[in-house]
């Protein structure tokens, strides 16, 4: 739906929490935002398209946090592949803060390469935006619009690369992210059918990105031909909630298996002592070493999936190796202990 006459957009937010109450939104979230919680002191930075989700988002954190109206943020990334759509977007967006008194930060993608798009470089491109424009305004905490459909094209994408764990829970509701991002995403618990009729029940515009309904990215073919064949073959039965719910229980068994690693303690800093290791789960023994991963940040980003479950099957079997990681350095193991050993530039050496 898009329209450009004018409108009462403080009213139609006030409708809109009428019909999505707070209790509607990820319980997980909401704790967040209470005193104590992650997000409570931090301002807020909203992740704004000017789709239907992201809207929807915005119109509901001003109408439901009326005492953090003050230091909302909207930050809107434009792509610049639509053309003068993409243009559009922007001044809709632009619009929209501007109603509601809400500080409206943007900027167009400057590409340098003239290769085709990825999904993964639009994305990078996206958060470095958000990143920047955070650390200018003081915010440690982003809202995204993700919602249940989000949840199942994401769980079909991360099934089809044989992902973990870690990989099938994504997108959760509360996110830390490397770079101490809080990310938050409210909108889990409502599929984007609900949202739209909800929209389009008050008369609330949104911007449509045409190139959604093309074959370009993977998602896109998923959302598209993947998720419609699935439910023409089970009829009457709601998948999209359903695999929102089963990511839901992934969780569950991520966090327990989180709590359950670090209580063996072996993981200290990025060193990891493989006799507290000695005849525990290989469940547990991944999850440390995923840990492990995560504590090096960028420095393991060299280590593939296969090196990985390479380095796995030596902890498990407790022997001394030495994985290359790359330009950036190796895992060592020797006398029972993990550790990177980072590579000397030459010109330092």
């Amino acid at each position: 739906m898009d329209s450009a006459e004018p409108m009462d957009w403080r009213l139609r937010a006030s409708s809109l929490a009428e019909r999505i109450p707070m209790a509607l939104l990820h319980p997980t979230v909401v704790a967040a935002t209470r005193a104590g919680g992650a997000a409570a002191k931090s301002r807020w930075a909203v992740a704004l398209s000017g789709g239907c989700d992201s809207v929807a988002l915005l119109l509901l954190l001003w109408a439901h946090w009326p005492n953090r109206r003050d230091r909302l943020l909207a930050l809107h990334f434009n792509h610049g592949l639509r053309g003068r759509n993409s243009d559009e977007d922007a001044r809709f967006c632009r619009s929209l803060c501007r109603s509601l008194g809400i500080p409206f930060r943007s900027q167009r993608w400057k590409r340098q390469s003239t290769r085709p798009v990825t999904e993964a470089a639009a994305r990078e491109a996206r958060f470095d935006f958000f990143r920047r424009a955070m650390e200018r305004d003081s915010s440690r905490v982003l809202w995204l619009g993700h919602h249940q459909d989000d949840v199942a094209e994401t769980l079909v994408m991360r099934l089809g690369r044989g992902s973990g764990l870690a990989g099938l829970v994504a997108p959760r509701p509360l996110q830390l992210s490397n770079d101490k991002i809080i990310r938050l995403r409210p909108l889990l618990t409502l599929s984007k059918r609900t949202l739209v009729e909800h929209l389009a029940g008050l008369g609330i515009p949104w911007r449509e990105d045409e190139s959604n309904q093309t074959d370009q990215f993977l998602r896109n073919r998923v959302r598209n031909h993947v998720l419609p064949a699935w439910l023409a073959a089970e009829p009457g039965r709601d998948i999209v909630s359903g695999m929102a719910a089963s990511r839901e229980l992934l969780q569950e068994d991520a966090d327990a298996l989180d709590t359950l690693s670090a209580s063996i303690g072996a993981l200290r800093r990025s060193r990891i002592d493989l006799r507290k290791l000695k005849g525990v789960p290989k469940a547990l023994v991944r999850r440390v070493l995923y840990k492990w991963k995560l504590s090096l940040k960028d420095r393991c980003g060299d280590l593939s999936k296969q090196g990985f479950e390479a380095l796995l099957a030596a902890v498990m079997a407790q022997r001394d190796t030495r994985l290359s990681l790359g330009a950036s350095g190796f895992a060592v193991i020797q006398a029972f202990t993990l550790t990177y050993e980072r590579v000397v530039p030459k010109s330092r050496r």
